[in-house]
């Protein structure tokens, strides 16, 4: 196939264009307009003002969409709650509606989004049919997954990937995490019973691959591993992978103070997600458990 993707330089697309040009695929970079001139292997944009030229580079028979700003880089301030909401609503809208007006528009289109739709939901088990949330991110989620929704009505098969924690240790939370654990300074955040649903990046770039391929993919999906844990079960598993000890709790103030709001949204909630769409689908885990996610991610 023929795939454009953008977020090509982030954690999971660094890994997925590697593994997708291993198996024989043709990829096509979307990129901003500044990071270098249009090519065969290569498209430009910028979603900031809502550009795009896909003339150089159709037709294209998939894409996987990846860009967003991140939200775990930086404190949160008005300024960086409007960049993670418009890096995610308006780049779709600009991507979907460049895609609408191609004269053959791709067959499948895959899209990141995260399970931050269900917000902070203490011990419920949540699946892709569980209501949306209360918080800000469950907001920003739910726009960016309509922002997708003209591409669906007009026949395109429109997969949301619902990521969950992805561990690995090139990148993300397990990265930051990585230094004060191996120093034994290692802890529990806040109360450690707030569930955290996670999974490894070979997983994911698996669950993109297998999305793009097989017709049974469609609509929201939840892309965690089949045993959310809480932060305790995390915080002994990681401990016990290092083979250092985690006695140093983070009290929930603290990291208040530390990280801002963005403590409440991303360390202290709860979300306790199941992958009940992938496993319906047909998907199998080669890392169905934490520790089986951790021992991947660090190997």
């Amino acid at each position: 196939m023929r795939i454009l993707v953008s977020g090509s330089t982030g954690l999971v697309g660094s890994a997925l264009i590697p593994s997708l040009v291993g198996q024989g695929h043709e990829v096509i970079r979307l990129v901003r307009a500044k990071s270098g001139s249009p090519s065969k292997e290569m498209a430009t944009w910028d979603p900031d003002t809502g550009k795009i030229d896909l003339s150089g580079v159709t037709p294209i028979d998939a894409v996987v969409h990846l860009a967003g700003e991140s939200i775990a880089s930086g404190r949160w301030n008005a300024a960086k709650k409007v960049r993670i909401r418009d890096s995610r609503v308006l780049g779709t809208q600009t991507l979907v509606q460049a895609l609408r007006a191609l004269s053959q528009p791709p067959s499948v289109f895959v899209g990141a989004s995260a399970i931050g739709y269900y917000g902070d939901r203490d011990a419920e088990t949540l699946t892709e049919q569980s209501s949306l949330g209360t918080t800000f991110l469950a907001d920003v989620v739910r726009d960016w997954e309509r922002a997708s929704q003209p591409l669906s009505l007009a026949g395109t098969r429109t997969v949301l990937l619902r990521f969950g924690v992805i561990l690995s240790k090139q990148g993300g939370a397990l990265q930051k995490m990585l230094t004060p654990f191996k120093l034994g300074a290692g802890g529990i955040l806040g109360s450690g019973n707030q569930y955290m649903s996670c999974i490894s990046l070979r997983d994911v770039v698996r669950a993109v691959e297998f999305s793009l391929t097989n017709p049974a993919a469609s609509g929201p999906l939840n892309t965690v591993c089949p045993q959310p844990v809480t932060n305790r079960e995390f915080t002994k598993t990681l401990g016990k992978v290092l083979g250092r000890p985690t006695i140093f709790p983070m009290p929930a103030f603290a990291a208040r103070l530390a990280f801002g709001e963005m403590a409440d949204a991303l360390l202290l909630s709860s979300s306790r997600v199941v992958p009940e769409g992938l496993t319906k689908a047909g998907f199998e885990f080669l890392d169905p458990t934490l520790e089986a996610s951790l021992r991947s991610a660090l190997a």
